[in-house]
This record gives C-alpha cells, sequence and structure tokens, in this order.
C-alpha cells in the first residue's frame, strides 16, 4: 500500500466515525459543555477543521486557507482571524458554536482539500521538509499529525456524547 493511500484510508475512517458521532446530535447537544471552561463537540470539531486547514493549506501547500478562500468565516458568523485554538477558559465559555450544518460543510471542505492535495503527492514528497512552529518535519510526519490529532479529538467527541446521552441512543 502506498503512504498516499494510507493516510487516505486514515482520514476517511475518522470521517465516518465523526458522522457517526455526530449526525444525530442537535444543534443544543453540540453546544453543551460538562463544565465551565470545558469545550463542547462543536468548539472541538472547528478545532480539528481549523487546525488541518492550517496545516495542509496553509503549511503544507504554502496557499490561504479554505478558512479564507471560502470565506467561511462569513458562512460560520465569526471573525476572520478566528483560528480556533489556544483559548483562554473565558474564550472556551463564550465560544458561539456554529450551526452544525455549515460546521460539517466547512470540515467537508476542508478535508477536500486535504484529499486534493494527497491526490499529487509522489512517493519521494512525502520526505519534504517543513517548518512548522513547533519544529521542523516530513510531509509524512506534518500528515501523521493530522491524522493522529484528528483521532484524539473525536474520542473526546465521542466521550462527550457518552457523557451526554450514550453512543446509541
Amino acid at each position: 500500500m502506498e503512504l498516499e493511500e494510507y493516510v487516505k484510508n486514515e482520514l476517511d475512517g475518522l470521517k465516518r466515525t465523526s458522522t457517526r458521532f455526530l449526525n444525530t446530535m442537535t444543534q443544543q447537544e453540540i453546544m453543551w459543555r460538562p463544565a465551565c471552561g470545558c469545550n463542547s463537540m462543536g468548539l472541538i470539531l472547528f478545532h480539528v477543521a481549523r487546525s488541518e486547514d492550517s496545516f495542509v493549506q496553509a503549511r503544507l501547500l504554502g496557499k490561504p486557507q479554505i478558512w479564507e478562500s471560502g470565506k467561511w468565516y462569513n458562512k460560520l458568523n465569526m471573525q476572520e482571524s478566528e483560528t480556533g485554538s489556544h483559548y483562554t477558559i473565558d474564550q472556551v465559555n463564550a465560544f458561539p458554536v456554529p450551526d452544525m450544518k455549515d460546521l460539517l460543510d466547512y470540515y467537508d471542505a476542508v478535508r477536500a482539500g486535504t484529499l486534493d492535495y494527497l491526490k499529487g503527492l509522489t512517493p519521494s514528497a512525502f520526505d519534504k521538509k517543513v517548518k512548522l512552529p513547533f519544529g521542523e518535519f516530513t510531509v509524512a510526519g506534518v500528515l501523521s499529525l493530522v491524522v493522529s490529532h484528528t483521532a484524539q479529538h473525536m474520542g473526546e467527541i465521542s466521550y462527550l456524547r457518552g457523557m451526554l446521552r450514550g453512543m446509541d441512543k
């Protein structure tokens, strides 16, 4: 199996997982937080999408993020400068969870951009070095980070969903 196919399979599996967790959730449920200062499912999903957008579009491709090029900040009623990360407790508590359909549409647009990027990679391109704020990585390393980061946060969403209503309800 080629590395491109492996990464695509991992991303497809994570998308199936997120769909299973989120497809029956109401807007109120994705906004729910178990306590002050805790993330909602909506905030976590937003963070995952913004992070993948930043890693792939800005860092790997050197292009404007889909957030900017698609004017998703307007569609989600947020500031263009919204990064989806490094929030204070007050910012977490005040986070305006966008409409779930719109949030999932943004996540899907980001993922489509990632999959388009993968299609064009040659095996040697995975070895190219990329500088991130926290170190130098190969393209393969950045894509591994995207997969593991998404998986970690999907686990958090699953846990919150389980706390709220259980997985089978």
